[in-house]
C-alpha cells in the first residue's frame, strides 16, 4: 500500500532530510510543507503554507486528501517558554484538524522533541538519560505536543511516535539549530583570517562527554517509527550511538579543513561573529559559492549555547535498539562527509 506523507518543515536541517529519505522509497508519495519552496528537494512535491494559518493549511491540505503519514518537523522560536508551547502547539493542532478532516485512513504521526526534555538547556541532568526519567516543570512544548496528540488519538485507529535526537547536524540553510553548518562556517572564516582553529566554549565544555545526531539517521529513525508497530506511541532517544569530548574531536575537524588548532578561549559567537558579513560575501565572490545571505547561513547563539554546555551530555538509546532500530554512524566520519557535501555544494571554500 503506498504511503502518502506529510513533511512539515521541510526546509529545516531535520524536515529536509526526512523527506529526502522518504521521497527514496518506492512506496512512498512526499509532500513538503513550509513557509518557503526554494530549495527544490528531488522527489518532494513542496506547498508553501504558513502552519500558523489554519485556513491555510485546511487549503494546503485540501489539495491533498488521504494522508497516511505525517513528518511534523515544524518549529518557531519563541522568546518564553509559554509562547513557545503555545504556538508550537498551535500549528500541530492546524494540520491535524485539517489532516483528520481529510484523511481517514490516517496511520502514523511523528515529531521530534529533544535534550530540552530531560533540561539539556537547563544545567546538568541525570545521564544517560531515558525516555522514562520524570518530566522536568512545565511549561515544555515538547510535553505539550506529546499530550496534545496522546489525547487526539485516543479511540483512533492512528498511532504516534516521538524522537529525541540531541544536537542534530546535516544540511539546511537558515536553519537556527544545526551544529554543523555553525562549526564548517566558522572554520572556514577562521582560516580566511590566517589563524588557528578555537574551540570557542569553556573549558569544560570543551572536556565533557557530547553526542549528536546525524540528520540521515534520524530521517531512517523516522521511516522506521512510520512502518514498525513496536513504535506505537512510544518516545525514543535517537543519536548517531557514539560518544565524544570536543577536546579530541576538534583537532580531527581543524584537520578537515587544513588548519592548525589552539587552546580554546572562551570567544561568543553572537559577539565575535556578526560583523563577518562583508568578509563572507567577499569569501562568496573569492570561491564562487552560493549567495547565501550570511544572517542565514549559520545561528551562532545555537553554537554558543551547544559550546558552553560544561556538562555531559549522553543519552541512552536501548530503547530504539530493542524496538528493533539499529541505525549509527561514527561522528567523526559524519563530520567529514558533511563537511565535503557543504563543500561540493559550494556553501563553503574547497577543503584540502
Amino acid at each position: 500500500m503506498q504511503r502518502k506523507i506529510i513533511v512539515t518543515g521541510s526546509h529545516g536541517v531535520i524536515g529536509r532530510a526526512a523527506a529526502i529519505r522518504l521521497a527514496g522509497q518506492t512506496d512512498a508519495k512526499v509532500y513538503g510543507l513550509a513557509r518557503r519552496t526554494e530549495p527544490a528537494i528531488p522527489g518532494v512535491e513542496a506547498i508553501s503554507v504558513d502552519l500558523t494559518r489554519p485556513d491555510q493549511v485546511r487549503d494546503a491540505v485540501a489539495g491533498i486528501r488521504d494522508v497516511t503519514h505525517v513528518v511534523f518537523g515544524a518549529y518557531i522560536e519563541k522568546q518564553t517558554a509559554a509562547e513557545k508551547s503555545e504556538l508550537n502547539v498551535a500549528i500541530l493542532r492546524n494540520l491535524m484538524d485539517a489532516v483528520e478532516e481529510t484523511s481517514p485512513n490516517l496511520r502514523h504521526v511523528t515529531f521530534y522533541q529533544g535534550g530540552k526534555a530531560y533540561g539539556a538547556d537547563l544545567g546538568p541532568f541525570k545521564t544517560p538519560a531515558r525516555e522514562d526519567d520524570p518530566r522536568l516543570m512545565p511549561p515544555n512544548f515538547y510535553y505539550d505536543q506529546e499530550d496534545h496528540l496522546r489525547e487526539r488519538q485516543r479511540g483512533k485507529d492512528w498511532a504516534f511516535t516521538a524522537l529525541r535526537p540531541e544536537a542534530v547536524c546535516g544540511f539546511a540553510v537558515g536553519n537556527p539549530m544545526n551544529l554543523s553548518m555553525v562549526i564548517a562556517v566558522y572554520a572556514a572564516i577562521s582560516k580566511e583570517l590566517g589563524i588557528p582553529l578555537r574551540f570557542p566554549g569553556t573549558e569544560a565544555a570543551y572536556r565533557a562527554l557530547y553526542q549528536v545526531t546525524s540528520a540521515d539517521i534520524l530521517a531512517e529513525a523516522a521511516d522506521w517509527a512510520g512502518r514498525t508497530p513496536a513504535a506505537r506511541n512510544e518516545i525514543f532517544n535517537i543519536t548517531n550511538g557514539d560518544y565524544f569530548r570536543w577536546q579530541h574531536m576538534w583537532p580531527k575537524i581543524a584537520r578537515m579543513f587544513g588548519m592548525d588548532w589552539a587552546d580554546p578561549v572562551p570567544t561568543p559567537l553572537t559577539t565575535y561573529m556578526t560583523d563577518k558579513g562583508p568578509l563572507w560575501d567577499r569569501m562568496v565572490a573569492k570561491y564562487g559559492l552560493q549567495p547565501i545571505v550570511y544572517e542565514k547561513i549559520a545561528s551562532w547563539a545555537f553554537g554558543d549555547f551547544i559550546f558552553n554546555s560544561g556538562f555531559d551530555n549522553i543519552s541512552s538509546t536501548i530503547k530504539a535498539r530493542q524496538a528493533g532500530f539499529h541505525a549509527c554512524i561514527d561522528t567523526e566520519y559524519m563530520f567529514e562527509g558533511l563537511f565535503r557535501r557543504l563543500r561540493d555544494d559550494r556553501i563553503i571554500p574547497p577543503l584540502p
